[in-house]
């Protein structure tokens, strides 16, 4: 099976059928989107071919990035441009295999193809009986498309599995954040070259060769043998491998083992006749070392230690949302250390400002790229547990570079005072329940998830009228109706949320004087009127507007 010429990617097309293409057809206008059955699955091929795009289709510039976005190329033409790869995408077979070692490993006992999936319990959770909520033998064989689909998606995702068992490349399940179009109608074409760079975002000033050919193994890892890693010092290093490298990485030394026969897909659910039951799978295969940046990655840079590597942003308990969104699209080395996935920012420094140009010198009709989303996604991960898979989109906001500072600053402010409103809510609802609330245990971060989910449009929305205030040339002071708005926003949602929860639990139980004692603490910080509003004052001040409530909503706060 060969993943440039099979048809063994499932995608929507415009009439909602969902039927199996070979890469080429995302060329095709009617094919909206991919349709694969898992989440985690449903990533990483939009990571496979973005990466794809990359090697094979690289722009030139973010001009002929844009007229390929006006025009994609006829499948015919894709097709032709991804055949000279086609050598190194070979799945099974006798020679090199896609994302699988050269060396056949057959001194490692053959194990359950589950082992490829993430979220599947591991040898010790099965020895110990401890797979409670994550149960064994759910999949038991996996077709050949699937079973490419969980290699890749392992590979690229690597979590720590024991000794010699390597990360990946960005380290154990790190968060990916790609571009995608607004528009629901948007084609899958467009929603993966969004995510395509011009040759000089990728290679940098240096200008390194971008050529690519199959055989090489500093690009195609699994095309030579593997570099080993079970003496000290045998590290991977950026310097060492072809620029392109990282959508390649291969940190993982398997061997899928193919059978032939009738069976079900547990994963797909689809009849197949080829299928793979077992694997073979070794330690110490390549250790990635240094200053590696994965294009479609987020990362953190420590400011006070500027010479050690960048760190993966990772995912974390509670999940992603608007309070991550500065650190995931505004580069800010200085302060909190973020560096968005060079894809975001050749979205906003390169593809946007592109756009514009084209459309004030009127190359076309209206800016194509108005209005983007920014897809993040990931596991969280425990060392080699997974907690949850989390995945979210939100919009994108291009600012020019002059604006970008003072923007980024109102953000934070914003984002600050988020989290500040919910650390209280959660004080006083804990008051307000408990006699003793300091004594009282238990994880209660879904009270601020609640409040965070509550306040998310709100935040956008004023987002966009920060970015407008700037635009209309107010650029020195926070805009103080927006500032206002915001802090009405979390004011309303957190009075409600503390009314809501508060009085949840059994009538007989609740104890109204604690109750009201809770809520007139809270609506006295944040009316700024108690010894620790220090934070609510300031940001009333920089944003220029009073905290004093008017009748009508005083009103609105009255206990029900």
């Amino acid at each position: 099976m060969n993943l440039i010429r099979a048809n063994w990617l499932p995608m929507r097309t415009r009439d909602g059928g969902i039927n199996y293409h070979s890469p080429s057809s995302i060329a095709d206008p009617d094919i909206l989107d991919l349709a694969l059955p898992r989440a985690d699955f449903q990533g990483a091929a939009y990571q496979f071919l973005i990466g794809l795009l990359q090697t094979a289709l690289p722009p030139k510039s973010h001009d002929d990035w844009l007229n390929r976005y006006l025009e994609p190329p006829a499948i015919e033409e894709l097709a032709s441009a991804f055949s000279p790869l086609s050598a190194a995408f070979e799945l099974d077979g006798d020679g090199p295999r896609f994302m699988q070692d050269l060396d056949l490993l057959e001194e490692a006992n053959p194990s359950p193809v589950a082992g490829l999936l993430i979220d599947s319990p591991g040898a010790n959770g099965i020895k110990l009986n401890t797979d409670h909520f994550t149960k064994r033998g759910r999949v038991e064989v996996a077709c050949s498309d699937c079973a490419a689909l969980a290699l890749f998606t392992l590979q690229i995702n690597a979590p720590s599995g024991g000794a010699g068992y390597r990360v990946g490349l960005r380290g154990g399940g790190p968060l990916t954040t790609l571009v995608l179009p607004e528009r629901a109608d948007a084609t899958l074409w467009q929603r993966l070259w969004l995510n395509v760079m011009p040759t000089a975002s990728v290679v940098g000033a240096g200008g390194r060769n971008l050529e690519a050919k199959p055989e090489n193994d500093t690009l195609f890892p699994w095309m030579g043998p593997t570099r080993v890693s079970d003496k000290k010092g045998a590290v991977v290093t950026p310097d060492e491998v072809h620029p392109l490298h990282p959508y390649w990485a291969m940190p993982r030394r398997f061997r899928l083992l193919f059978e032939n026969g009738a069976c079900q897909c547990d994963l797909c659910g689809r009849e197949t006749t080829r299928f793979v039951r077992e694997i073979r799978a070794k330690n110490y295969g390549a250790n990635y070392d240094g200053p590696w940046l994965h294009p479609l990655t987020p990362y953190r840079q420590d400011p006070k230690k500027p010479n050690e590597p960048p760190l993966s942003q990772k995912g974390q308990p509670g999940g992603l949302g608007y309070r991550h969104w500065s650190h995931l699209v505004l580069q800010d080395a200085e302060s909190s250390g973020a560096l968005p996935a060079a894809v975001v920012h050749d979205y906003l420094h390169g593809k946007a400002p592109a756009s514009e140009e084209a459309q004030r010198e009127g190359d076309i009709d209206e800016r194509l790229l108005k209005q983007v989303r920014l897809w993040a996604f990931g596991y969280d991960m425990d060392n080699m547990k997974p907690r949850c898979w989390y995945g979210v989109e939100m919009p994108l906001i291009a600012i020019p570079p002059k604006h970008e500072e003072i923007f980024r600053s109102w953000v934070q402010a914003f984002t600050e005072l988020a989290r500040q409103v919910a650390w209280m809510l959660r004080y006083q609802i804990k008051g307000a329940w408990f006699s003793r609330p300091a004594d009282a245990k238990g994880d209660m971060s879904s009270i601020d998830e609640q409040l965070y989910d509550a306040t998310e449009a709100a935040f956008f929305r004023n987002l966009f009228a920060l970015r407008q205030a700037l635009q209309n040339g107010q650029d020195i002071h926070m805009p103080s109706h927006v500032a206002e708005s915001w802090y009405v926003d979390l004011r309303r949602e957190s009075l409600r949320l503390f009314e809501l929860l508060s009085l949840s639990g059994p009538h007989e139980e609740l104890d109204m004087r604690r109750i009201i004692q809770a809520r007139r603490n809270l609506l006295a910080w944040l009316s700024g009127r108690s010894k620790g509003s220090k934070f609510i004052q300031q940001f009333a001040k920089e944003g220029g507007f009073s905290l004093t409530a008017d009748q009508k909503n005083k009103a609105t706060e009255r206990m029900s």
